[in-house]
């Protein structure tokens, strides 16, 4: 079984030979160890033949909304097994509470079912992501208490940590719920009246385990059109999806297995100058498989009519710390700022009080990524420098400037800065432990080596190549971009299926043994 599974993930020319409907029904049943990805051959096969009925449904919105959402769903179980009915769950949860909202009279019954809603979903985190993290925290103060105090029982005391499977996607899926709600009370939408379109609108697979984290107002309205996509939107979604799987598998992909990962693994085995390049590549790693499925999901989602906003817009181009937050996974930064930041009070209550909300919407949205003390680190990291870079901008009116206001020499040295802040941080995002945090700051900052340059190149070269070509693309010119997305846009519709089969075969020349989940999977 898994050497079909292997076939299928390689995209191998003999896919099919020999493949009775027992191994067929196991392919499409959950393998915990190969998920469905975007970047897979069973997805594209099954892309296909969904896209065939899909097109048939047009004019029929209600059997189409249903159709989507029951391959949404077989989406999810291919991802999380039948975990997929917390997605239904979810779902179900949110839509009655916004439907109980439009029957409540007064302020405090409607805030009553947002606490509701609140507390459903976040308790639903707190479980599958944070049980274990509180349950070591508790016991560690248990412990340190008991030994204060001389309670002998407290330090003796063993917890067994629980073996608690993590649903893919479900800080997304949560988060995209919740914002429904809010919106509901604040009035911004209606809420929907038939459960099925708000599944559909939940579920909806192209976002669904990745993000971009798809507010309900943008959403909603497009269920309900006729899904027609222009020449135009399909030449920029074939576009969007050829960028993604070059990111992801091609550059993303190889430089993690043949470098990256084994420098996070083992820095101490590394000089410094090794363990910079290595957060360096992380840093075009993250981007890259982030992005790429953004890219992905986005022109995928274009292709079936629907469109999403841009979530990445070239964030290492930034030249401050605020200005990175407006480019680097945007979904989820304004919906930190709409839904958390601005309901602490934002910057209405004084400078040193949004210097402190500024500090708490980081804090959380590090402990959103993950339960560990690694992920509160980097989240406090940034909201110290967006806190400082607020201070300055308030003393000093011209650092105000952005884009083209900043001059060259200033952008320059920003741009530098910033994007060296940031690899600092992604150390801590990515190591496994504080203590392999500690040994590659050590390495380099004591052992750097620089006369290992030359060495590391040649024993590197395809892995240097990539990073050169990766970093390379993301500060080309937005123009050049452009110029290329216009070419494929007008190109025959032969070439276009040409190009798509020659990145095919780019991919599967990278593509390593073993499926290379995207990282953001784990959120």
């Amino acid at each position: 079984m898994s050497r079909i599974v292997n076939q299928i993930e390689a995209g191998h020319p003999g896919l099919f030979e020999n493949l009775s409907f027992d191994h067929l029904g196991e392919l499409l049943a959950y393998q915990p160890e190969a998920p469905m990805l975007f970047s897979s051959g069973l997805f594209f096969f099954l892309f296909c033949i969904f896209s065939v009925f899909y097109v048939a449904m047009r004019k029929h919105t209600l059997a189409r909304i249903i159709y989507v959402t029951l391959f949404s769903l077989y989406f999810y179980y291919k991802s999380s097994g039948l975990w997929f009915g917390l997605l239904v769950f979810t779902a179900t949860s949110d839509f009655l509470i916004a439907q109980l909202m439009s029957y409540a009279k007064g302020v405090n019954k409607k805030k009553a079912l947002v606490v509701l809603s609140l507390c459903v979903n976040l308790g639903m985190l707190a479980y599958f992501k944070y049980f274990n993290f509180l349950r070591d925290i508790g016991t560690s103060f248990l412990r340190e208490m008991g030994n204060l105090f001389g309670y002998l029982p407290w330090q003796s005391l063993e917890v067994e940590r629980l073996d608690i499977f993590l649903p893919v996607g479900i800080s997304f899926f949560t988060f995209q719920s919740i914002s429904y709600v809010i919106d509901v009370y604040r009035g911004r939408i209606q809420p929907l009246t038939r459960w099925i379109d708000y599944v559909f609108y939940v579920s909806f697979f192209p976002q669904l385990v990745a993000g971009p984290i798809v507010r309900a107002r943008d959403f909603i309205p497009q269920i309900y059109k006729d899904p027609k996509v222009t020449r135009a939107e399909f030449g920029e979604g074939l576009f969007l999806i050829l960028c993604g799987l070059m990111k992801k598998c091609v550059i993303s992909d190889y430089i993690s297995l043949n470098f990256v990962d084994r420098v996070f693994d083992a820095p101490a085995l590394y000089t410094g100058l090794e363990n910079l390049l290595g957060v360096y590549g992380y840093a075009l790693q993250i981007y890259c498989d982030f992005s790429g499925y953004s890219d992905m999901a986005i022109g995928i989602a274009l292709l079936l009519g629907f469109r999403f906003n841009i979530n990445f817009d070239s964030p290492y181009q930034s030249a401050t710390i605020t200005e990175f937050w407006r480019r680097w996974h945007i979904s989820l930064s304004s919906w930190l700022k709409d839904y958390l930041y601005i309901s602490l009070g934002g910057n209405r209550k004084g400078r040193m009080r949004t210097y402190i909300n500024l500090f708490l919407t980081m804090f959380l949205g590090g402990l959103w990524h993950g339960a560990s003390v690694r992920f509160i680190i980097w989240g406090m990291l940034h909201g110290i420098a967006l806190a400082i870079h607020k201070a300055v901008m308030a003393a000093f009116p011209s650092f105000k400037k952005v884009g083209a206001e900043m001059s060259l020499g200033r952008r320059i040295i920003g741009t530098v800065f910033t994007f060296h802040l940031v690899c600092f941080g992604w150390i801590f995002f990515r190591a496994e432990s504080m203590q392999k945090v500690g040994e590659m700051l050590t390495q380099i900052t004591m052992h750097f080596h620089p006369e290992i340059l030359g060495q590391f190149v040649s024993g590197y070269k395809e892995v240097c190549l990539l990073m050169l070509l990766g970093y390379l693309s993301h500060f080309i010119p937005k123009s050049i971009e452009g110029r290329m997305q216009e070419a494929i846009t007008r190109s025959p519709l032969v070439l276009q299926a040409a190009l798509l089969a020659l990145a095919i075969f780019v991919v599967v020349q990278f593509k390593s043994a073993g499926v290379q989940p995207f990282i953001y999977f784990q959120f």
